[in-house]
């Protein structure tokens, strides 16, 4: 039965149009090459257009122990405008966050979505940029389990959960959780933007 379910609601999310929906990837050296590869094809399978944006001309992910695939950056993040994106997608991997949370650049971009209610969904490590917002006071989220102590610390509910949705924030585990995050994902980025709230005000 619970198979049957999950069928339907993956033919259900496959319904759903991204067409006029224009999405930005962010990412630097390092992701987890499944958690940007699954989530970019089920985006541009639900038609959106979708941007890997980057301060990186292109981006090698990583494969589990090992570099992997490099991809092209489709716009430098210094001259992206957030404000041309309907919704954001942060991919995982150790590095990858890591070295983004470390640049005003990177934190700059995540934080004009999250200040103005769009969706950002975001899996494994990709919550670690979040942190750096000041935006995630009161936010129910889930991640790889290793942050999730530095997720507490910044304010969030942490959950123990395959994907976690709060009001346009969508977070997942690990690549074995990208179905349920890619669905849960695109249902979240077709409604657009979300009501904002007194959490959305940076505390640092």
């Amino acid at each position: 039965m619970a198979i049957i379910i999950y069928q339907l609601l993956i033919k259900l999310a496959a319904m759903i149009s991204l067409k006029d929906k224009k999405i930005a990837i962010l990412s630097d050296h390092g992701f987890e090459e499944l958690e940007l590869t699954s989530p970019k094809k089920a985006l541009e399978e639900a038609g959106a257009t979708v941007h890997i944006v980057s301060l990186q001309e292109k981006v090698k992910g990583w494969n589990h122990d090992h570099w992997s695939i490099e991809l092209q950056a489709d716009v430098n993040l210094k001259n992206a405008n957030a404000e041309d994106y309907d919704a954001l997608m942060i991919p995982g991997g150790v590095i990858n966050p890591d070295a983004m949370r470390s640049k005003k650049e990177y934190v700059a971009f995540a934080t004009s979505f999250m200040q103005t209610g769009k969706p950002v969904a975001a899996i494994c490590h990709g919550p670690q940029l979040l942190i750096e917002t000041g935006l995630l006071s009161g936010r129910d989220m889930t991640s790889y389990p290793s942050i999730k102590t530095d997720l507490v610390n910044a304010g969030a509910n942490w959950r123990d959960e395959v994907v976690v949705v709060d009001n346009g924030l969508i977070t997942s585990r690990s690549p074995e959780d990208l179905p349920a995050f890619n669905e849960k994902m695109i249902a979240e980025f077709a409604e657009g933007v979300h009501t904002t709230h007194s959490s959305f005000v940076p505390t640092h």
